[in-house]
């Protein structure tokens, strides 16, 4: 997506157009995670394929709203390699079955919106701050962002040898559809 597809979403947010209900398209939206591991020289990349959200956006342009992943849907195209990030030392999925990201704010900003909200790994709860793309128009809107995120803060220190970055990222490519 390029930022000259975002004014009319911008515009439609800031003029209230976008007000009422939205239910996000999981089958053409997107979340993954990006990590290195062998001292950061190795690319480790993984597609969630069950996603799941919704969102409201008032007359004012305050959005709210919550996108929840299966965290035992990741895909790295290593049979091995996904039991082992699904294991408790990783996502640990048998007791944290979800990955949970819920709005509270997104405002306007030079380069598309700034989204906080609270994103839940391990039932570890923290709050986070990104920038992300928009694009679409009154019945649909897409949003493009890429959040990084230090695994530690949720828990997730397994770590031997110390050859997997703390840092990670959470890729998200959502379709929101007004209901």
């Amino acid at each position: 997506m390029t930022a000259s597809r975002q004014p009319g979403a911008l515009a439609a947010l800031g003029e209230g157009r976008l007000a009422g209900s939205w239910t996000l398209d999981a089958a053409r939206s997107q979340v993954g995670l990006a990590s290195k591991k062998l001292w950061g020289l190795v690319p480790v990349k993984g597609v969630f394929g069950e996603v799941s959200g919704s969102g409201a956006v008032t007359e004012a342009g305050e959005v709210t709203g919550t996108l929840t992943v299966a965290a035992g849907s990741i895909d790295t195209k290593l049979k091995w390699r996904d039991a082992h990030v699904r294991s408790a030392h990783f996502l640990d999925v048998a007791n944290c079955p979800d990955i949970t990201f819920s709005v509270e704010t997104i405002s306007l900003a030079a380069d598309g919106v700034t989204v906080v909200g609270s994103l839940t790994v391990r039932d570890v709860t923290r709050q986070v701050s990104f920038g992300a793309l928009v694009s679409g128009n009154d019945g649909e809107v897409t949003l493009d962002a890429e959040v990084p995120v230090n695994r530690f803060d949720y828990g997730v220190t397994f770590n031997p040898l110390g050859h997997v970055a703390k840092m990670s990222a959470i890729t998200v490519h959502a379709v929101f559809t007004r209901q």
